[in-house]
Formats: C-alpha cells, sequence, structure tokens
C-alpha cells in the first residue's frame, strides 16, 4: 500500500495547520479511551511554535485526560482555548486553572446533555430539551452551567411545557472534530475492533459534518478494504475529512494499558475480581452492598464506588446484577483507575449517546456514586470546591434518574481515618474534615428535587448512615439512621457536624457483619420492579 492509496491519510501536522483561528473543535474520549493523543499533541506543538491557531472553542463530553498532562491538557494555553464547553473537568486540571483564574470562558454541562447535543446539531435542530440538570448549577436560576464571571452568553435556558420545566440546551455549529478509531480503509470508513468504547463518535463526526467542518480521525492502521461486516464500520467515509496515522503511547487503549483484550471482548477473562482487605472503604463498600437488588441494573462511580463490584464479586452475587458504565458497557467488570470506562467480558457495549437515553428515561434501578460534599438538606457537591473545579460528568443526568442513589464516602475528608477493630470502629485517632456541611459550595444534586422525583437516597460513611426524609414540597432533610458498632453518637457523629440532623425514632446500629473480615452471606433485596 501507498500513501497514493490513501487520499485522506495526511500527517499530525498536517491535521494540526488545518485548524483555524476562532474554530469551534470538539474531542472524542473517556478519560484516555477514544482520546487522539497525536492529534493534540500536534495542535499543541502548532501553537507553542507559531502561537497559532487562536480563539478556539473547545468542546467535550467526558472527562479527557489523566490529571496531570496527557489528554485535553494540551490545549491548556492561553490563548490557543478562548471557551471550553466540558462535561467533566477533574482530569485536565490545566484547563481547569484557566477557569477557575477567568482567562477562559468555561461552562460545565451534563456529559450526556453534550452527548445528546451532539445529535441534535448534526440533526439541524436548534437545542435539547430535556430535564437533566434542573435545579442544579446547571439550571439558569442557579449558575447555568457558567464556571466564572467571564462567562456570560446563556447557553442554558428555562422552558416550560404545560406547568412542566425543562432546560433548553441550545445548539451551535462544530467546526472540527478529533475522532479516534483503529482501522480505515481507503475511502476513510472507520472501525473500532480494537477501542473499548465507540463513544459519541458518529453523532459528533454526523454533527461536524452537517456544520461544514472537518471530521479527522486519528488510527493505528490502514487496509485497502475492510474484511469486517459492515455493521463494524462505526464512522462512514462519508463523514470522514482525514485520517492520521499514529502509534506507540500517542495510541493507547487507555491512558493506562497499551492494549487489554479482553476491552474489546477478543479474550475473555475470569469472572474474578481480588477481594480486598478489611478497611474503612471496604466497610463503607460492604454498606452499600446490603442495598443491591436481585437482577438490578446498576450504575457504579468512579472511586469508592468501584469497591461495591469487589464486595459483590466476593460475596458470589456480581451474576445477579447488571453493572453498567455511563460511557456504554453493559455487563462484565468495570475496569478502575485510568481504564475506567473499560469493561472486561461485557455483554454489550453501545455509544454514549444511546447510554444516556436508557439512564435519562429512568432505566437504571440503582446508582451508587461518590461522596465529596453533602449538607443538611440532602443537597450533594461533586464538582467544585473553592478553586478545584471536578465538574459533573455524567453524576447530574445518572443521579437525578435512578431509583434509588447512595452516595458513598468517608465521613472525614483528609487527616488520620479510623480503625476497624473487633468488629468495631474506632474513631478516635481520626482527624479531618467533616463532608458533611450546612451547605454545599457547588449544587450537583439538589436533595429537595429528590423529593419531589421521588427518589430514594441514602448517605453510606463508615460510622454512620443518612437517609433523605421530607415531603414535598416541604424541605428535605437527612436523617440519622443507623450508626456503626463502637461508635459513641455524641463524640464521634453529632460532634463534627454543623448543624443538628433529624435522628430517626428507629436508630439501629450498623449490621455486624459489614464490620467482620470473613464473607458477610449476602443476601439481595427484592428487585425494584415487578
Amino acid at each position: 500500500m501507498s500513501d497514493q492509496d490513501f487520499p485522506k491519510l495526511i500527517s499530525a501536522t498536517e491535521a494540526a495547520l488545518l485548524i483555524q483561528d476562532g474554530d469551534t473543535l470538539a474531542t472524542s474520549g473517556f478519560v484516555g479511551i477514544g482520546f487522539p493523543e497525536k492529534l493534540a499533541l500536534a495542535l499543541e506543538k502548532r501553537f507553542v511554535t507559531e502561537q497559532k491557531p487562536n480563539a478556539l472553542t473547545l468542546v467535550y463530553a467526558a472527562g479527557q485526560g489523566d490529571g496531570k498532562e496527557k489528554g485535553l491538557n494540551h490545549f491548556a494555553h492561553e490563548g490557543l482555548v478562548k471557551r471550553v464547553i466540558g462535561g467533566h473537568w477533574g482530569l485536565v486540571p490545566a484547563l481547569g486553572r484557566l477557569a477557575v483564574e477567568g482567562k477562559i470562558e468555561a461552562y460545565n454541562l451534563p456529559q450526556g446533555v453534550i452527548s445528546h447535543l451532539y445529535r441534535d446539531i448534526a440533526a439541524g435542530k436548534p437545542g435539547l430539551l430535556s430535564r437533566v440538570g434542573l435545579h442544579t448549577f446547571v439550571d439558569p436560576r442557579h449558575d447555568g452551567g457558567r464556571i466564572n464571571s467571564n462567562t456570560t452568553e446563556d447557553l442554558v435556558q428555562l422552558h416550560y411545557i404545560g406547568d412542566e420545566e425543562f432546560l433548553f440546551y441550545k445548539s451551535f455549529p462544530i467546526t472540527v472534530a478529533f475522532l479516534r478509531g483503529t482501522t480505515a480503509d481507503a475511502r476513510g470508513n472507520i472501525t473500532m475492533e480494537k477501542e473499548a468504547l465507540p463513544l459519541e463518535s458518529l453523532a459528533l463526526a454526523q454533527a461536524v459534518r452537517n456544520s461544514g467542518g472537518k471530521v479527522i480521525v486519528q488510527v493505528e492502521r490502514l487496509t485497502t478494504q475492510h474484511r469486517l461486516h459492515p455493521s463494524q464500520v462505526v464512522i462512514p467515509g462519508i463523514l470522514v475529512d482525514h485520517i492520521v496515522l499514529a502509534s506507540g503511547d500517542q495510541h493507547f487503549q487507555t491512558f493506562a494499558e497499551h492494549y487489554n483484550p479482553a476491552y474489546s471482548g477478543d479474550v475473555r477473562v475470569p469472572d474474578h475480581l481480588p477481594a480486598d482487605e478489611l478497611s474503612i472503604r471496604k466497610v463503607i463498600a460492604r454498606r452499600a452492598a446490603l442495598e443491591l437488588r436481585d437482577n438490578a441494573v446498576v450504575n457504579l462511580g468512579i472511586g469508592m464506588p468501584e469497591s461495591v463490584a469487589r464486595v459483590a464479586a466476593e460475596e458470589k452475587m456480581l451474576n445477579r446484577l447488571t453493572l453498567t458504565i455511563e460511557p456504554g458497557g453493559i455487563g462484565g467488570l468495570p475496569a478502575g483507575g485510568l481504564s475506567f470506562g473499560a469493561v472486561a467480558n461485557a455483554e454489550a457495549v453501545v455509544d454514549q449517546p444511546a447510554q444516556f437515553d436508557f439512564y435519562d428515561g429512568g432505566g437504571l434501578d440503582q446508582a451508587f456514586l461518590g461522596l465529596a460534599e453533602a449538607d443538611a438538606h440532602g443537597n450533594v457537591n461533586v464538582s467544585r470546591f473553592g478553586n478545584r473545579l471536578a465538574g459533573a460528568g455524567g453524576f447530574i443526568n445518572i443521579s437525578q434518574n435512578t431509583r434509588e442513589v447512595f452516595f458513598l464516602g468517608s465521613f472525614l475528608a483528609g487527616g488520620i481515618q479510623p480503625l476497624v477493630n473487633n468488629g468495631a470502629v474506632d474513631c478516635r485517632p481520626a482527624n479531618g474534615t467533616s463532608k458533611l456541611v450546612n451547605a454545599v459550595q457547588h449544587l450537583t444534586f439538589n436533595g429537595r428535587y429528590a423529593l419531589r422525583r421521588g427518589q430514594r437516597v441514602m448517605v453510606i460513611t463508615e460510622r454512620c448512615v443518612f437517609r433523605l426524609t421530607g415531603n414535598w414540597p416541604n424541605d428535605a432533610q437527612l436523617e440519622l439512621c443507623e450508626i456503626a458498632p463502637g461508635v459513641d453518637l455524641e463524640r464521634d457523629v453529632l460532634a463534627h457536624l454543623p448543624f443538628t440532623p433529624a435522628i430517626a425514632d428507629d436508630l439501629r446500629t450498623m449490621p455486624a457483619e459489614v464490620f467482620r473480615p470473613e464473607p458477610m452471606n449476602l443476601k439481595l433485596k427484592p428487585p425494584a420492579r415487578g
């Protein structure tokens, strides 16, 4: 094969030269999965060398980075980007600094909303009408998704259909897409046989093509003609303007692994997750696992909620659940760390917009999400803490639309955590700052709105458990319903709270088996649906 056989093939340097001042650039990726690292590096190199292009608008749905230098951190140069519309900021701290310092215009919109907005842009629609984001910081009655005072344009509007509230997210043209696949044929048809996820690649390519823009796809190999079934072409060649070859550390399957064939379905690995040693983290995951329902469709957030899967595996109950991940994985064993989003032994993998269709419509039975900060009214913040910008990612889509939501985290942030000894929790050596506050800094989850929607909500820590109570339209409140064995209510719980919580009349001790090293003999709760 020669370059003449592939008229769409160009170098990464040539691709970077195609980006013009003021372009709107959208990139694919989830952490490192599907992110076109070589294209990002080439654009960064051009800007550092030429100070061109300038004033780009950058759009992305999921967090795309390693928390250090990779991914969208390559674009964190003053002058290169003017505006960023992103779903998650925690993995791109360099961009986040520009946002909190007011050096760029910056928005944080829900991950699912952005992935759906690509489809609406492709279809020529004026925008997306959704309930997702109501009564959170995305709602224009709060911040409208704006991150700083320099960001003034209203991208989110409040609309009514009859008496029902909706948010309207305005569409806009996207002039360039940086995407990634595995193999391109001579006509530019893209397959993803070695990728862990297809993500929103098709919708984004269609959006850019119908905006009159350029679609540039990074791949690791070429073929004159695909031998795979045509249904495995994720991005048809009619949508692709240019292809760029990449290899090595510029085309890792994830930011942690060069290639794991279990993530692409080429091999099956043992359905086994190693059991964790008894710790505060495991105690919280075990207490959460007691809420699992038989045959439930479940979403697990990154971090501490990942341990719920390990507990379910240790208890030999993992095959009684279906774990799902927001970028598209259904069933199997979700990966963690910088491979988060990938799934070994998946039953199915759908594209990200389709997964959020399912989530937004109420398809999830249970969600186990991280706890960073909660207040007396059941509001939760995972998106911003002073000058540290994390972003919401898919949290708002998931937390607002799931029947049962469990927020998991240690009672104190930082410092020394309690010890688990002889079936009890010893809080005496612990210190740190309570995650329970008078008012959250950023409204990522609204407890009062959850009551209105009829959701069951719990906050689970190692020393106590709260449940959300109240009757709409009255105010919501967290009610203390369980304390761990060995915990003194006044000394270890109430003394650390800046508010006086409601205390359940039936205040109970957390189940003893949670704090013992041997398996709990877990019994799943009955299904929520008949």
